[in-house]
This record gives structure tokens, sequence and C-alpha cells, in this order.
């Protein structure tokens, strides 16, 4: 068994070296022992304009200095996070593919809680609402908070059904259910998350929903102003009827 995590970046170059210390010290100590073996980190730079990926590429990892983990950077021009994402997915081989954001605003020790749940699932969706209801987003500024309610609301009486916590930036997949779903992914904005959601649904996968652990790392891209309001509200509504032929998996 192989494992790809895929870490999508955007002008990160102040925070992807702490990002990838935190990640590698990780992967390198007993309590990783257990994951899946050889592990590919791939750094989707994503058209930026600062040093990420030149910082990415000097890296030791990048020259093979640990055995039986690798690192690379995939650049590709700018599309947001949903491209960055796809991007990474489907250049990836591996046997099980994990998602997750660049600042390590999920710990990596959380890795091991997605590859066990996709012992017997196809799909493992990090939720950072934990089993006795406290949600781990209280620690989001007000704004943040009040905005998510309202996208939650519209994404599941229209997309995802019962799935509460859909944009948690940690998700996994197996290899064969990742390239499926990429391959028919179209929303590339930040609802690509809801798009994967609905099409593993349609397509019959089993999908386990997994509480993480989660920080609030401050220093989003994502800024609530009415054009991304508006973006986010038609991508929703056209999810469906773009992938209205989506028929189950065999």
């Amino acid at each position: 068994m192989s494992l790809a995590i895929v870490l999508p970046a955007y002008n990160e170059a102040e925070r992807i070296g702490p990002a990838l210390d935190e990640l590698f010290t990780y992967l390198v100590s007993s309590e990783a022992a257990g994951l899946p073996r050889p592990i590919d980190v791939l750094v989707v730079d994503d058209g930026s304009t600062d040093a990420t990926a030149a910082l990415v590429a000097v890296r030791p990892e990048a020259a093979g200095a640990i055995e039986g983990v690798s690192l690379r950077v995939h650049s590709v021009p700018h599309g947001g996070k949903g491209a960055a994402v796809r991007a990474g997915v489907l250049a990836s081989d591996a046997d099980m593919v994990v998602f997750t954001d660049a600042d390590m605003a999920t710990p990596p020790d959380q890795l091991p809680k997605l590859v066990r749940a996709l012992a017997d699932h196809d799909v493992a969706l990090g939720s950072r609402i934990q089993p006795d209801g406290s949600d781990m987003r209280a620690t989001q500024p007000a704004y943040r908070r009040v905005l998510g309610k309202a996208f939650h609301l519209l994404a599941s009486v229209w997309v995802v059904g019962p799935v509460q916590d859909t944009q948690c930036g940690f998700k996994g997949f197996t290899g064969t259910a990742a390239h499926d779903l990429f391959a028919r992914q179209r929303i590339l904005s930040i609802v690509f998350d809801v798009e994967l959601i609905y099409l593993a649904r349609h397509r019959g996968y089993r999908i386990a929903v997994v509480p993480i652990r989660w920080l609030d790392k401050r220093g989003s891209r994502m800024a609530a102003r009415p054009r991304l309001a508006v973006r986010v509200a038609w991508d929703l509504l056209r999810i469906p009827l773009i992938d209205r032929g989506t028929r189950r998996a065999r």
C-alpha cells in the first residue's frame, strides 16, 4: 500500500517551510509507523508569485533524504484551491490519497484516522464536529461562523444531505475513488468539496465521516466579498444540474 499527501499552496512562502517541518517531523516519528509506505508528499504550487515552489524544491526531503518518504512540487497555472487539489490528486498513483491544507490546520497526527477509515470505506471526510456535538470551528471569527451556517443550510438542502462539515480541508480517498471522482470534478472554486461529496454519494461510494482535531490558523486568503458569495451560491445551485447524469460505479 502507498499513500499520497496533497498540499495545495498559493503564495505560501512564509508558511510552507514550518508546515513541512511539522509534517516530516511526524512522518519520521514512531507514531507514523503504521501509515502506508511509500509516502509521496506532493505540494501543488497554484501559480504562486512568490518563492513557494523554490522553497519546496530545495528541501532535503525533495532530494530523497528520507527513505520511504518523498517530497515533490507540482506547479500549475493559478486556478484556485479546487483546481490545485484536482491536479495533485490526478498526478498521484498511490493506493490512498489525502489532501490537507498547507498551513497544517489539521495536525499530521490525524492522518492515521483517515487511513483507518479507508480500510473499509472509499472516501473519508474529516469533520471538525466532535462526537459530543462540540464544533472546533467555534474559535473562528463570528462572521466566518455565520457565513458557514448559511452555506451549510443551502448545501445540505440542495446537495450533500447529512454531511455537517463539507469544508474541512482534510479528506481521504482510495486511489480508485480519487481518480474517478476528481476526473469528474467540474467545480474549481471553494465549493469543490461539496461537488466531491455529491459525486461520491451518487457514485455509491462508501463514505466515512471522521472527527478530527483542527486549529484555527489565521491567514486565510478567502475574503468575504459579495462577489464571492454570489459565486458560492451559483456553484452550489448548479452542482446537481451539471452532475445530474452521474450514475453508480460498478
